[in-house]
């Protein structure tokens, strides 16, 4: 038979067809396993919805207490030009191969300035097995809420210095 020749066209097209079909039928099977992201989307209800959020004051707590990590899922050079000290950097698109870096027993609030990013990086943390939530009002809201005393008293509580002298009263 001759590699051109009509019996052999038919031969590789009938080998073809059978090995589609073997697809086809393999695949339901394969796209019914389910994954982190279809068991989280499938068990969404009020509750995820309420956990999947924290505000500032809510995380600054939680720092405080380390029971969270606050990752900056921002470009680095948005990292670079502004950003708080105290925050894991970690790029939205270098996290998947930098999960190891995020402990599991501790709380991931995942920011970028306001929640676009953050979002996506909550919902993924959250169907890799990780306890996340995005920051309310984002990174743009936590500086607002980081001023004067309140950055002061914040980073003296964090680091467990010495609280910061009471604002004397007005008479």
């Amino acid at each position: 038979m001759a590699i051109n020749s009509p019996e052999v066209h038919v031969k590789n097209t009938a080998i073809a067809a059978c090995l589609l079909a073997l697809l086809c039928l393999a695949q339901p099977a394969v796209a019914a396993e389910p994954t982190g992201l279809d068991a989280y989307i499938r068990e969404f209800d009020y509750e995820t919805r309420k956990m999947m959020k924290c505000s500032g004051k809510e995380l600054l707590s939680m720092l405080v207490k380390k029971e969270a990590v606050l990752v900056d899922i921002r470009f680095p050079e948005e990292q670079q030009a502004w950003g708080p000290s105290f925050a894991l950097k970690i790029p939205l698109n270098e996290l998947p191969v930098r999960l190891s870096e995020l402990p599991k027993d501790k709380i991931i609030v995942t920011a970028c300035p306001h929640i676009d990013r953050s979002s996506i990086a909550m919902v993924y943390l959250s169907a890799k097995g990780y306890n996340a939530c995005y920051l309310v009002g984002g990174l743009v809201g936590l500086a607002e809420l980081l001023r004067g005393d309140e950055a002061r008293d914040f980073m003296a509580a964090l680091n467990g210095t010495a609280p910061a002298k009471p604002r004397p009263t007005r008479p």
